[in-house]
């Protein structure tokens, strides 16, 4: 992998946001460059796209900003490739060659926005906004879905059961039960599990245990 290039000079560690634009226009790519550090944003830049795919992106919050005509091959293909490596981070596309087949493609692969050239510098600036925003709450929610794995991953076959009990609105009465248990121990394994899991009520425990269901139905 090489190294990409600096995001901003005299600067130590990983910005908190990142843009990475990808344009063989070495103008354009000038320009929006120029743009987006007027406002604060932490930059790279490439002209190739087999450069960016070779690069090694600190893991912040960020968009990536793709010409969709490339050398080598095209944004479009660029996109597949990043969700192939599982790069979810946005996208989003600026032309001057759009047309609707083009932006249906990329939407329908993901695309967080379409601008067609020439366009308000605006314009790039909201919706460079809106992408990085929603990378930061789809980070957060790997976060917390990958802490909600561990824990568990971290609980005893007995204990799932009961929280899946529980996260079918079962009562404790209900649950021993089914489970051929005394009620007393149901709630013991109960108090276990939400305390291993870092639940304090059964609200909590439905939300988790919808997250973790959707997540394997993902899978």
């Amino acid at each position: 992998m090489t190294a990409p290039p600096s995001t901003q000079a005299g600067t130590d560690g990983p910005p908190e946001e990142l843009v990475i634009i990808i344009d063989d226009d070495a103008m354009v790519r000038d320009a929006t460059e120029m743009l987006l550090r007027s406002v604060g944003y932490a930059v790279l830049c490439f002209e190739r796209p087999q450069d960016a795919l070779e690069a090694d992106w600190p893991e912040v919050p960020g968009c990536i900003v793709l010409d969709i005509r490339l050398p080598q091959f095209s944004g479009l293909d660029l996109q597949r490739r990043l969700a192939e490596r599982g790069t979810g981070t946005p996208v989003i596309f600026m032309t001057g060659h759009g047309d609707i087949p083009m932006t249906v493609s990329a939407m329908k692969a993901g695309a967080a926005d379409f601008l067609t050239k020439p366009y308000r510098d605006q314009d790039l600036l909201d919706a460079v906004s809106r992408a990085i925003e929603a990378d930061r709450a789809r980070r957060a929610e790997g976060a917390a879905l990958d802490g909600l794995r561990r824990a568990h991953a971290g609980l005893t076959p007995r204990e799932r059961e009961v929280l899946d009990g529980v996260a079918r609105g079962l009562l404790n009465k209900q649950i021993a039960g089914e489970l051929g248990l005394a009620e007393i121990t149901v709630k013991l394994h109960r108090s276990s599990m939400m305390k291993k899991m870092g639940l304090r009520t059964v609200a909590e425990l439905v939300r988790a245990a919808d997250l973790l269901s959707s997540a394997q139905t993902r899978v």
